[in-house]
């Protein structure tokens, strides 16, 4: 049976937890099937999943993506097992290496082998949650005589990729694929190597859920959503793991101004890297039915989970963009 089209909000919704829970109870009441958390400092997202849980009813949440440096496999697999628990049947954990910023800066962790780690931690994750005593001595990580209690149903586990290697590997060793800020002209050779990655462990490609976490803005204005996007996402793509991505991607000149202006400390230079054709291709900025359309290409293309995160300025702007995609709003053709 073909996966589900599902629609998502993205969380948290800022540094208080009570907003947090009023956007996810509003999700619920109209009809969006899932939840999807960023991971990238406080408000915990673990904790937060954990503490909201018994607030929703039936929405799926997920993280995208804990990022495999700052904790242990097995702090994974027993944050996992309570998830789990309180939400059966409707928590994904989603793994990745995450970038040198957050983990190199934030948390002074060198991002060392991001491939390798972020499979170890999932092969070992994996084996935790069964119940099964550990027994890895890897290239990254070591574990030998762990076990926790087995799951009869384990979340399943996702994994974050932008390029072949590390796509092909997702699709390999995770349940799913979590993608996010790719130009759309980049989709259909990123899902070549989903099915790469799939059929070296005999999947079926089509069984793998792809998730993306998609950067919107509802609005009359593209320029202003250009703008937004410039400001934000600037010192992403100056990031080596999203710079190399954009590259790859056919971004290469765009690519390398970023990196000169980023390092140069010229925000303008860094900004204008950015034209508005390549925003156009990576961000969905335009009016309601603009905005559906391009979520439904992205579907069309593979892309069964699509996590809406408003690139927004204000609050208007933000009920707006999630307002687009309501059940009663959109409908997958």
């Amino acid at each position: 049976m073909a996966l589900a089209k599902r629609i998502a909000v993205t969380l948290p919704a800022g540094p208080r937890i009570e907003d947090t829970i009023a956007r996810i109870q509003w999700a619920e009441e109209q009809g969006i099937a899932d939840a999807w958390f960023s991971d990238s400092g406080a408000p915990d997202t673990l904790t937060q999943v954990a503490a909201i849980a018994h607030l929703t009813k039936n929405i799926r949440i997920g993280t995208a993506v804990t990022p495999v440096y700052t904790r242990s496999p097995s702090v994974l697999a027993a944050s996992a097992n309570v998830i789990g628990q309180l939400l059966p049947d409707r928590f994904v954990m989603g793994l990745g290496s995450s970038s040198q910023t957050i983990m190199g800066q934030f948390n002074g962790i060198p991002l060392d082998k991001p491939l390798t780690r972020v499979r170890e931690t999932a092969e070992l994750v994996k084996t935790m949650l069964t119940g099964e005593k550990t027994d890895f001595d890897g290239e990254t990580l070591f574990s030998k005589g762990y076990r926790q209690a087995p799951m009869e149903n384990p979340p399943p586990i996702y994994l974050a990729a932008l390029r072949p290697k590390m796509i092909e590997m997702a699709a390999e060793v995770g349940d799913g694929v979590i993608f996010n800020l790719w130009p759309k002209a980049a989709l259909p050779k990123m899902m070549e190597h989903v099915a790469i990655g799939a059929e070296k462990v005999g999947k079926n490609p089509a069984d793998v859920e792809i998730v993306n976490r998609a950067m919107v803005l509802c609005t009359d204005d593209k320029e202003y959503g250009r703008t937004l996007f410039r400001a934000a996402f600037g010192p992403y793509y100056a990031t080596p793991v999203y710079n190399n991505f954009l590259a790859w991607a056919g971004y290469e000149d765009a690519a390398a101004q970023i990196t000169e202006g980023w390092a140069a400390k010229d925000r303008a230079k860094t900004a204008s890297a950015m034209s508005d054709e390549m925003i156009d291709e990576i961000a969905i900025i335009g009016n309601e039915e603009e905005i559906q359309r391009r979520i439904q290409e992205d579907a069309d293309g593979g892309v069964h989970t699509h996590i809406i995160a408003p690139l927004a300025a204000s609050r208007e702007d933000t009920e707006r963009t999630f307002a687009a995609f309501t059940a009663q709003a959109f409908q997958f053709s």
